[in-house]
């Protein structure tokens, strides 16, 4: 039993010889639930005393630009993962969609093309969901297909030429990418707002709840009500939505696009959603996570190229943190990092 230490006027007694030291289990704990604030915090810290200029203002403005097409994208994604689901056509529907808006701008103007360029990335949307949801046909194999039928769509009408935007400095679709407000580029808006949006439809409403469900266990959501085609139907729409968002921030700042520009664009996207901690498993994660993923890629690959290192490291880097927060992943489920066979 614990000793006990009462002071002089005998009105507070104070518990002697606890061990106060944090147990293993608060440790874990600790880990699993702001694990990735601190491993964040701790590369801010590295780069910065690393570099004299990561931690300048016009860095983090420009670190928080260049992750805002694939922070967008990743809002989207995340939701479709929370599902229970994949989608790996989202750099093939960013080339697509980017090439789209770009070269009907001067046809049409820049309104009308965007109305058009958002409808044809919610009809991809449609498909996948039509296939997945309703279809139940395998996600993976679905949005790999999809991503090699847009890649090759793209290449048809574009004629596998380039496109680019004639007057730049007359037209105000410009401003998508290139202006700012309030001090803080617009592509940062777009992506905050977005991330902001999401989290509130998955948090605060009944869909949300829906998507959590049909994602942890299907089964019971059946047996609950949930109509699981509908909801993963939503889910690829909402996918498509953000990443038309996204190929309108990246045709605005290039002002031009060429047909393969949202290559390997899936593989980034989706690390930045596993780093925030989205299960592949489905039913859990959140978009503020996935937020923070992303920038943490952002952050890591801004830093490399600072201490100049080369741009091929980048990738290197990037498989690493897949890997590492894959199998945190699966060992904050099964309790323990290694697995034994018999």
């Amino acid at each position: 039993m614990a000793k006990t230490e009462v002071k002089g006027d005998g009105t507070l007694a104070v518990p002697v010889g606890r061990d106060t030291r944090p147990t293993r289990e608060t440790v874990i704990h600790l880990l699993q639930t702001k694990g990735l604030l601190i491993a964040f915090a701790l590369f801010l810290v590295a780069f910065s005393l690393a570099s004299d200029r990561f931690a300048s203002v016009d860095n983090v403005s420009t670190v928080l630009r260049q992750v805002a097409i694939i922070g967008t994208i990743a809002v989207g994604v995340t939701i479709v993962v929370i599902g229970g689901n994949l989608d790996l056509s989202v750099g093939s529907l960013l080339s697509f969609t980017t090439v789209l808006v770009v070269d009907l701008h001067d046809e049409i103007g820049p309104g009308p093309a965007i109305l058009i360029m958002f409808a044809a990335a919610l009809a991809v949307g449609c498909v996948n969901g039509l296939l997945v949801g309703f279809a139940r046909l395998n996600s993976l194999i679905v949005t790999l297909g999809m991503l090699s039928a847009i890649q090759g769509l793209t290449l048809i009408y574009s004629g596998g030429q380039n496109v680019d935007i004639v007057d730049q400095e007359g037209t105000w679709f410009a401003f998508f990418g290139r202006d700012f407000l309030l001090g803080i580029a617009v592509p940062t808006w777009i992506f905050l707002v977005l991330a902001v949006v999401f989290h509130v439809v998955l948090t605060r409403t009944s869909f949300g709840r829906k998507v959590f469900a049909v994602g942890g266990n299907p089964t019971a959501a059946a047996f609950s009500g949930v109509r699981r085609a509908r909801v993963v139907f939503s889910t690829y729409l909402i996918s498509a939505f953000c990443t038309g968002c996204a190929a309108l921030i990246l045709g605005s700042r290039v002002m031009g696009s060429q047909n393969n520009v949202g290559q390997g664009y899936e593989l980034v996207v989706l690390a930045g959603v596993i780093l925030g901690g989205t299960s592949l498993l489905g039913g859990s994660g959140s978009v503020p996570k996935t937020v923070i993923g992303v920038l943490i890629l952002g952050f890591i690959q801004n830093g490399l190229l600072l201490l100049g290192y080369p741009y091929y490291t980048q990738w290197l880097v990037t498989w690493v943190v897949i890997i590492l927060a894959v199998w945190l992943d699966v060992a904050s489920k099964r309790g323990r990092l290694f697995t034994t066979t018999s």
